[in-house]
């Protein structure tokens, strides 16, 4: 028997009737047949504004520090409704799919200012004002939680391989799964990309909607990606690898544990 989870599910695309609206629609769908409750984040729907300032948060004129005033509105509960809004759907989440098309190598921009503006310090990283704690990766505040980045794109599946022109899927999506989800201490699983996305056929979004439909399955059973952690002898006072962890490699690799360094 399923145990009834609460998922957030975060879509940035315009076009609700595109191939990113269906596998949307099919892949909720196959949470709530699970008795998963989902609630959604429809960036473009809601209308997020993706610009960080200080609007609501320091007075008219007044400079404006993104980092320090943030957390102080998140500590004194003054943030804009909107952001705030968004940190309770993540709190209270157990796990998060995040959707998007990419767009030249990148995030939508609705997208990468949701996170901006959300993921603040105080919230989603920072330091324990009691115990000195830094709160990122295996320390962060999102411990337990699950992520699943699900993507389209215009490449051909073989480009985003390990000898493709556009990078290997993970290395090209380095930045978002270990740098924004794992350094805020979520499970990260390996992300679903959907290739070729404006050649989709009949048969091929057969293939696309059961393929999301396996991964959603597992959800809560399948291993995250074994990044490093930061607190645990891996790394120096400066954050890169001590010399002795896989010496004389380089590349965004060696921070993924290997099977032997696992014990498996």
């Amino acid at each position: 028997m399923t145990t009834s989870r609460k998922i957030l599910w975060v879509r940035a695309f315009p076009e609700p009737h595109s191939l990113n609206g269906s596998l949307r629609s099919a892949g909720i769908d196959k949470l709530v047949g699970m008795d998963h409750q989902v609630v959604t984040s429809p960036l473009y729907e809601m209308g997020w504004n993706p610009v960080v300032t200080g609007d609501g948060i320091v007075p008219p004129g007044t400079r404006f520090n993104a980092t320090t005033d943030s957390r102080q509105a998140y500590l004194e509960g003054r943030l804009p409704h909107d952001v705030s809004a968004e940190q309770e759907k993540i709190r209270a989440a157990d796990a998060i799919v995040v959707q998007f098309p990419l767009w030249w190598y990148g995030l939508p921009a609705i997208l990468k200012g949701w996170i901006d503006r959300v993921f603040i310090s105080g919230f989603a990283f920072g330091k324990n004002p009691d115990t000195g704690k830094r709160l990122r990766f295996e320390q962060g505040p999102f411990r337990g939680k699950r992520v699943l980045v699900v993507m389209t794109l215009g490449d051909r599946e073989r480009a985003i391989g390990p000898r493709g022109k556009s990078g290997e899927l993970h290395e090209l999506l380095f930045g978002l799964l270990h740098g924004t989800f794992a350094y805020t201490g979520m499970d990260v699983i390996d992300p679903v990309a959907f290739p070729s996305a404006d050649f989709t056929d009949s048969q091929s979004y057969y293939l696309a909607e059961k393929r999301l439909g396996r991964r959603l399955s597992h959800l809560f059973d399948a291993e995250p990606i074994p990044y490093r952690p930061q607190f645990q002898g891996d790394y120096t006072a400066e954050w890169d690898l001590e010399p002795d962890v896989r010496p004389n490699e380089t590349g965004l690799s060696v921070h993924v544990m290997t099977t032997e360094e696992l014990g498996r």
